[in-house]
């Protein structure tokens, strides 16, 4: 139990460290699939925990299809912002007896409700488009959605049409007709197929309270193994996805300034009184290795190739932000923890 102590702290560290998390804060373009798989796999391993790549790739899958399923079944767009606010409070949760990590925690929250919290419906759909975007091509089976019938056997989730509406709106089954003055002159009713229902309240976006959507909350009711399987119209999709290959001109610099704002913070070696631990998310050696085999190349993440201009006027440019957003190297004593986020890419 200490030793998952342990883990957790080390990657919620890294994970809140508060010059990466004003860096993410910071107005910019989604990032690539390549970049956000890199600085996943960066984060999962800020700690003692170890997974080779077949794990990794199923962790990864596991995160990936449930934020998408998140997101997919928000009742109105601004939910997103529940959602995420159940994440935090589970990682709340976790460091509850960590007060330092904590504080980070916390400050994050804070920043969410001041730049998130005043968006219109409009810009929050905005939001919800992009990420929907970002996942539209991701049909990977997860067995826990299979088991609960929310995902089909070829990946896709499966809409209900039963439950709360959406806060601020009405159970459907009646409609109003109006004249030319806004005057209501007849209505209608009509018979749906699903059993909706009026929400009861609207779920807190305080820093403390009940945040009544469940979305976002920890998904396992009961203990159960977590299966990820490409279906066969995903390895289809996987076959022809391919990345733009115009990249971003401010994309190396945007990522090594990343790698360092993670690269300088205290990543956990195995070593003196803590034993390094690898975690394998498969039944067995053999059935992770089997994966690693089968797994299409194209959802591997293992190489990105990205080439700054060479304008030398957008290189001094660059050279300038990179300046402002500098921040304190390594000590020697952590060699080897800021390594290059472009080579760490061509070694995963």
């Amino acid at each position: 139990m200490h030793l998952v102590f342990t883990v957790m702290n080390d990657i919620i560290t890294t994970m809140f460290n508060k010059k990466f998390m004003e860096e993410l804060f910071k107005p910019q373009e989604l990032y690539s699939k390549k970049a956000l798989r890199t600085l996943y796999d960066r984060l999962a391993h800020a700690s003692i925990m170890r997974l080779n790549q077949a794990s990794m790739d199923k962790l990864y899958d596991l995160m990936t299809m449930a934020f998408k399923y998140q997101v997919l079944l928000c009742p109105r767009p601004k939910d997103i912002l529940l959602v995420t606010f159940n994440h935090l409070d589970a990682i709340k949760d976790f460091i509850r007896d960590s007060p330092g990590i904590l504080n980070q925690v916390d400050e994050t929250f804070r920043q969410l409700i001041e730049v998130y919290g005043s968006l219109s419906a409009g810009e929050f759909q905005l939001i919800r488009q992009t990420l929907l975007l970002f996942f539209q091509d991701m049909h990977i089976r997860v067995s826990i959605f299979l088991k609960d019938k929310v995902q089909n056997s070829n990946g896709r989730f499966v809409l209900p049409i039963s439950g709360p509406v959406p806060w601020g709106t009405e159970v459907p089954g009646l409609i109003r007709m109006y004249n030319r003055n806004g005057d209501e002159v007849k209505r209608t009713e009509f018979t749906t197929d699903g059993n909706y229902i009026t929400p009861q309240r609207e779920g807190s976006f305080d820093l403390y309270g009940d945040r009544v959507l469940k979305l976002g909350t920890n998904m396992y009711s009961v203990s159960r193994q977590v299966e990820t399987h490409m279906s066969g119209s995903s390895k289809n999709l996987a076959s022809h996805a391919k990345e733009n290959v115009a990249p971003n001109p401010l994309a190396k610099e945007e990522l090594n300034f990343l790698a360092r704002l993670l690269g300088g913070l205290d990543i956990k070696k195995p070593g003196g009184s803590e034993t390094g631990f690898r975690l394998n998310l498969f039944t067995t050696d053999e059935e992770e290795e089997q994966a690693a085999l089968t797994r299409p190349e194209e959802l591997s993440y293992k190489v990105v190739n990205i080439e700054a201009t060479q304008d030398p006027g957008l290189r001094a440019e660059l050279a300038r932000i990179a300046g402002e957003l500098e921040v304190a190297e390594p000590s020697p004593a952590s060699s080897g923890k800021g390594e290059d986020l472009l080579a760490l890419m061509d070694g995963l």
